[in-house]
């Protein structure tokens, strides 16, 4: 299942420079020959995907783009200067149609490609270039070409950077609602969620980030027990995991029960799902008399680090997003470096 994120955005590049009418004009020289010079071409709109964004969220407010123009041709035959080119970063996946016509102008696909999709204005030349021998002295010039103007529709069919994993009714979707603006059904029985649920997190330090709430894997998941397989293919194109973990379900005697059920399912299903990074919660810490099983969990993974929260109360929250963008903005880091 895919995020869609849509804006619409207009993009003009930058006119060309004016080319320039003047004749020189030095002492001993009153009649001198033209020497206007050309004027410089505006500067190109480019697109560029980046591992930096995530979403379109950019664009809510800013829908209008424009490039410099090139500078005016001047005497002495000096060539007006380069509008300057202006880089608009997409997160990949991003599609560009022209919003009129829906024709589709370039799909965006890998990190770190490039597309020109205004060109700016060619600059006029300068009357310099119309002297012949029949008309020494040209009293035109050349105007600069106009850049182009279009109207955008960027569509990003995204995949959730965030997945979040655990047994049936462990508390994912009340999370999803907690961080974010998805509004999944929720209930107290196993498999309210029977299809993946996205939401948007937004904070205030960090670019927005999608999360899915993935329902609930069983034993068996790998085989399409539960529908496992179905919801195991979301999980394949996220890029870390949040493996949530009911804290009144754990078994005292063998507190990893849940934990491993569901990283052997992830395994088994592709050896992949396994090696994500994966920040592990215990959740529902605002039921009475859980601390014993707490620390008996945490005592079991031995140095994984564990977060404690309440999906239902907020307690915790708060703590576990910013390890998620500390985990996730590790993850792109990383991918940055390969995409290099």
């Amino acid at each position: 299942m895919k995020f869609i994120d849509e804006a619409v955005i207009t993009v003009q590049s930058g006119d060309g420079g004016r080319g320039c009418v003047s004749f020189r004009r030095e002492k001993f020289i009153p009649r001198g020959g033209p020497d206007g010079g050309d004027g410089g071409k505006g500067g190109d709109l480019i697109l560029k995907t980046t591992s930096r964004k995530r979403t379109l969220y950019q664009f809510r407010y800013k829908k209008h783009f424009k490039t410099e123009n090139g500078a005016h041709g001047q005497g002495k035959q000096k060539t007006g200067k380069n509008g300057q080119n202006l880089i608009i970063e997409l997160p990949p996946g991003t599609l560009v149609t022209d919003a009129n016509t829906g024709c589709v102008i370039k799909d965006l696909v890998k990190t770190n490609e490039t597309f020109v999709v205004a060109t700016g204005g060619r600059g006029g030349q300068g009357n310099t270039r119309f002297k012949t021998s029949t008309n020494r002295a040209p009293r035109f010039a050349q105007p600069g070409e106009p850049g182009e103007t279009r109207i955008l529709k960027l569509e990003l069919k995204l995949l959730a950077d965030v997945g979040i994993i655990g047994l049936p009714n462990a508390g994912k979707s009340t999370l999803i609602r907690a961080i974010s603006s998805a509004r999944p059904k929720i209930g107290n029985y196993p498999f309210t969620t029977i299809t993946p649920s996205l939401g948007v997190v937004q904070t205030d330090w960090t670019e927005p980030f999608v999360v899915a709430d993935i329902p609930g894997l069983i034993e068996g998941a790998h085989k399409g027990t539960g529908l496992g397989i179905k919801f195991l293919r979301h999980i394949e194109r996220t890029r870390i995991l949040v493996h949530l973990i009911d804290i009144s379900t754990i078994d005292l005697d063998n507190p990893l029960q849940a934990y491993n059920i569901i990283n052997q399912e992830l395994a088994l299903y592709n050896s992949k799902l396994a090696q994500k990074p994966q920040i592990i919660v215990l959740n529902k810490i605002d039921l009475p008399d859980i601390r014993k099983a707490a620390e008996i969990f945490q005592s079991a993974v031995k140095d994984r680090k564990i977060e404690l929260i309440s999906a239902r109360t907020g307690k915790g929250v708060e703590e576990l997003k910013r390890q998620i963008v500390h985990v996730l903005n590790k993850s792109y880091e990383e991918q940055q470096k390969i995409d290099i």
